[in-house]
This record gives C-alpha cells, structure tokens and sequence, in this order.
C-alpha cells in the first residue's frame, strides 16, 4: 500500500484531537507512553495530552474529502422570459380585477365603496 503523509486542515486537526480527547476524558487507554512526571506538567489535561498523541503519529485517523463528480454535461445558458412593460401593467390590472371579483363575492367589499373614499375617511379620522 502507499502510505503518504495525510495533510490535515486546521479545522480537521481541531476535530480530530477535540475526539481524541473526548475519549481520553471517557479512560480510553493512552496510544503513547507518557511518564507520570510528563502528566503532571499538563496537568493530566485530555486536550494536551491527544494533542501529544496527534503530534507523535500514532492516532489511527484518516480523512475522507468527498470530491465532486465531473459530468460531461455542459450548462445550459439561463432563459430570460422578458415582457414589455406594457404587458406587466395589463397583468398587474387583470390580477387586481380578479381580486376585487373574489372581494366581492365573499361579501368584503361593497359596490358603491372605492379607493378615494376610502382614504379619505382615514385621513380624517387621524386628523380629529
């Protein structure tokens, strides 16, 4: 088998040691012999002492990086649907008329009631 060097990112470093160490807090056995003099200068921490493991090469860990599939499909150019202005305006008019149809079907809008009246009824009743 080849056997190279794995390059680790920093974040992946700090997922494999913050493991390591979860698992050295857990009385997962030591992979390393570490004195007892060398525990008490890191003070018996997980992180210091999966970070040494790490450091040494013995954690059995490797990284899969998923790669993205290459398709042999070329992208397509975006359509753009484009309408006059014109259009849009006569668009906006059927939809409103629609709405009022509906309104006044179910009973909230009466017939002889329109826009103007209505905001001037409001902006006078502020006024007061």
């Amino acid at each position: 088998m080849n056997e190279q060097k794995q390059e680790f990112t920093k974040f992946e470093i700090a997922r494999i040691i913050g493991a390591r160490a979860l698992q050295i807090s857990m009385d997962a056995p030591l992979l390393i012999d570490i004195s007892e003099s060398e525990l008490e200068g890191m003070r018996y921490d997980a992180l210091k002492i999966a970070e040494k493991e790490f450091r040494s090469g013995v954690l059995p860990i490797s990284v899969k990086r998923p790669m993205p599939s290459r398709t042999g499909a070329k992208l397509q150019p975006v359509r753009e649907d484009s309408m006059d202005d014109e259009k849009i305006v006569e668009k906006e008019k059927e939809v409103e008329k629609e709405i009022v149809e509906k309104a006044e079907e179910m009973g909230l809008v009466n017939e002889n009631d329109n826009e103007d009246a209505i905001i001037e009824d409001s902006s006078s009743n502020s006024e007061e």
